[in-house]
């Protein structure tokens, strides 16, 4: 064994800075879902900037120093609160925010978000099959980014109001009638946030044929 060690120290050590260089600095995170359409799809791998708000003692959720803050319309990973399950959605709200949700429409202290129609599109539904989704972009104060409803699902359309705790947010995925985020898990504190999803790294459609969409490679999704 210590031989085996001896011989391969330097591909041992090149793992263990990755391993750190992953859970401190920067990582990476596979798009599995249809929970952030129309900005990130199933196959896309975006860039996570982990020290975006904190600095983390590696392998776990220990701050050791705030760099900087969360602001409505990241894009962000972090652990659910539920079960810790690895997610990426939006943050809608931060703390002390009272928020709402009244028929698709989000409402921050009292003030409704202005929509724009963007267009239609097509998304599939497991068991369901096809249906018609209308996508919008969506201005929450100072962000702007699109979402997309779906009128024919039984989803979800009226929450709260709630407050949002200190030090924590609320999360939505920009599909918002297939999303399940802050409306179900909770609010997110502060100490399960992960990073902030900068861009798309590379992107394959793999509920096709697994073809390279070259067009989204390097994609920013910053607000």
């Amino acid at each position: 064994m210590k031989k085996l060690i001896r011989e391969n120290k330097g591909f041992i050590v090149f793992l263990l800075t990755l391993g750190v260089f992953r859970t401190a600095i920067a990582d990476w995170n596979p798009i599995p879902s249809a929970s952030m359409h129309p900005n990130l799809l199933e196959g896309d791998v975006v860039f996570v900037n982990r020290i975006a708000y904190d600095l983390k003692v590696p392998l776990t959720d220990y701050s050791v120093s705030h760099l900087g803050e969360p602001q409505r319309g990241d894009v962000v990973t972090f652990f659910s609160p539920e079960d810790r399950t690895r997610l990426i959605k939006r943050i809608a709200a931060l703390p002390g925010d009272r928020v709402e949700i009244r028929g698709e429409h989000l409402i921050i202290n009292g003030k409704t978000a202005d929509y724009v129609v963007l267009g239609n599109a097509t998304e599939h539904i497991d068991k369901v099959g096809d249906l018609q989704a209308l996508q919008l972009q969506e201005h929450n104060a100072s962000a702007s980014y699109s979402i997309q409803v779906l009128p024919q699902v039984d989803a979800k359309r009226d929450f709260g109001p709630v407050t949002v705790p200190a030090d924590s947010y609320l999360m939505l995925g920009d599909n918002r009638n297939n999303s399940r985020d802050s409306r179900f898990i909770g609010f997110v504190p502060r100490k399960l946030l992960i990073g902030r999803a900068e861009r798309v790294l590379v992107s394959a459609d793999i509920l096709g044929n697994w073809a390279p969409r070259t067009e989204r490679i390097g994609m920013s999704l910053r607000p």
